[in-house]
């Protein structure tokens, strides 16, 4: 191990020397000090090691948020092991298709999603470990992840370096699989830094853990305040009343925003009579109206930005009330320009691709080397968002790429042509197309557009189930509209621009 080495798990030996006794990690009435989570972690590890497990394995978890799971990334940043989450809210064959991807040697799950992979131990036979967290009783073919907790002597650690993958976290199913962003420790102790720099994250901040840890907003935030040797409150996954009352009973500080997050706290907080007077930050993406709801409402302030999981977080960041509609600054660690379709810089003011340079850039998309050279094309992280900088130098987002077109319902990332996919195995479907439109509750919704005869074939709600018993629910359409024929491009594809001018006005 060099020198210049930091990984992960050194974050964590540190904060076990500087913050011993301090809280960083709160569950319910369980408090974890860091001394205590560092032991935690090193025994965590041993049971790994005793497994047979070695630095470049994965572990794929599929699980709602607990100190467990904290404790496995930390195990698994000590051994050079790559923890690889897998988002809870999709459909059995998706997560199938993951781990398929992932090539795992153990697996670990809890009892919310038994329900996908309880039978899995039988018949996945390429996955050897399977695992269950949590203080439920193991289902047939799982053991507690519990029983691996080894006392004693840590077992010695693997030569790492912070160009090691530390987790893979995964994006948007651009070809049915979602692909695998590689995220280094590297990657992940930089943009803690940047955030902790610019929100001034302390020791005396305690941020809300309730998004889930499969996503880089959670990790990342999670790895912000433990570096700061602030505390973070794990809830296994977000309620709007619940989170009131422990932002006012642990006075909590920062919370992480997608829609419909942010609203429902804030109508929570009215119904329950809180002032939220603990909380400071707040940062994500919402809408503006949201946004100057919690400004009138409380003493916090909106973070928002550009970033993405292959960024490792945020980019450019700034307090909204800084510069209204815009994504803030490039950050002090990350070159960002704006090119067009043959990577030549755009002038200030013209919209162009966004692409990035510099320690926060994935080291690539797991198992896939042609789809990464691509992306990392000449140098730079191309993201496939458009963004056009101003006079002095404020980024501001405009838009998807075409070819890369991306719905955010409620923070999660939905490919279109996923979904259309999806629709065209329906009988009678000749064509369709899938496009976000504007949602007051969770930001972005799916409106699809179907070509089916005869007329009145099928209802919305037709459509919007057939999806939901295929991919995930939250991919499913809620407002769908028919034709018998979908305008069409000279060469016979779907106009998509033209199918947005007709049918965008209508429910």
């Amino acid at each position: 191990m060099g020198a210049g080495t930091f990984t992960v798990y050194d974050m964590m030996s540190r904060g076990a020397m500087v913050h011993r006794d301090a809280p960083a990690l709160i569950h319910g009435s369980r408090q974890v000090s860091f001394g205590q989570l560092l032991r935690r972690v090193d025994s965590l590890a041993a049971g790994l090691a005793g497994l047979g497990l070695v630095k470049g394995d994965r572990i794929c978890v599929l699980a709602q948020n607990d100190v467990g799971y904290v404790e496995l990334y930390g195990a698994c940043a000590r051994q050079g092991i790559v923890a690889y989450p897998i988002n809870w809210r999709l459909t059995a064959p998706e997560v199938e298709r993951v781990v398929e991807r992932a090539g795992p040697k153990m697996m670990v799950a809890d009892a919310s999603t038994m329900s996908v992979v309880g039978e899995w131990p039988r018949t996945q036979r390429a996955v050897r470990h399977w695992y269950q967290l949590g203080d439920d009783l193991p289902a047939p073919g799982f053991q507690a992840l519990s029983s691996l907790y080894r006392e004693g002597a840590a077992p010695p650690a693997p030569d790492l370096s912070g160009d090691d993958p530390f987790a893979v976290i995964s994006t948007a199913a651009v070809d049915v699989i979602p692909r695998g962003a590689v995220l280094t420790h590297a990657n992940a102790i930089t943009a803690s830094l940047v955030v902790a720099q610019a929100l001034g994250v302390t020791g005396a901040d305690r941020y809300l853990l309730a998004l889930p840890l499969f996503h880089i907003t959670a990790l990342g935030n999670l790895i912000t305040h433990m570096h700061a040797g602030g505390t973070s409150v794990v809830v296994a996954r977000y309620d709007a009343e619940e989170a009131v009352r422990l932002i006012d009973a642990h006075r909590i500080t920062h919370v992480s925003d997608f829609p419909p997050v942010l609203v429902t706290l804030l109508d929570a907080a009215q119904k329950l009579g809180s002032k939220l007077t603990s909380l400071t930050h707040v940062s994500g993406l919402d809408a503006p109206q949201t946004i100057q709801r919690l400004h009138e409402q409380t003493g916090a302030q909106f973070w928002t930005g550009f970033g993405q999981s292959e960024t490792t977080g945020f980019v450019s960041i700034q307090r909204v009330r800084d510069k209204p509609g815009a994504a803030g600054k490039p950050i002090a660690v990350c070159q960002v320009r704006l090119v067009d379709d043959y990577d030549r810089e755009v002038p200030t003011g013209t919209p162009g691709e966004i692409v990035v340079r510099g320690p926060l850039v994935f080291q690539g998309y797991f198992g896939q080397p042609d789809v990464t050279a691509y992306t990392l094309r000449n140098g730079w992280h191309h993201t496939g968002d458009v963004g056009r900088f101003d006079d002095d130098g404020w980024l501001y987002y405009v838009k998807r790429k075409p070819e890369k077109e991306l719905i955010k319902p409620g923070g999660e990332n939905v490919y279109p042509a996923e979904v259309e996919s999806v629709i065209m195995q329906m009988e009678g479907v000749s064509g369709v197309c899938v496009y976000g439109i504007p949602d007051a509750r969770w930001g972005e919704a799916i409106k699809a557009v179907v070509e089916a005869r005869p007329a009145g074939r099928y209802t919305m709600q037709q459509v919007s189930e057939f999806v939901a018993t295929r991919i995930a629910r939250f991919k499913r359409p809620t407002s769908v509209a028919f034709t018998d024929a979908l305008p069409r491009t000279a060469e016979g594809g779907v106009d998509r621009d033209a199918v947005k001018n007709r049918w965008d006005n209508e429910p």
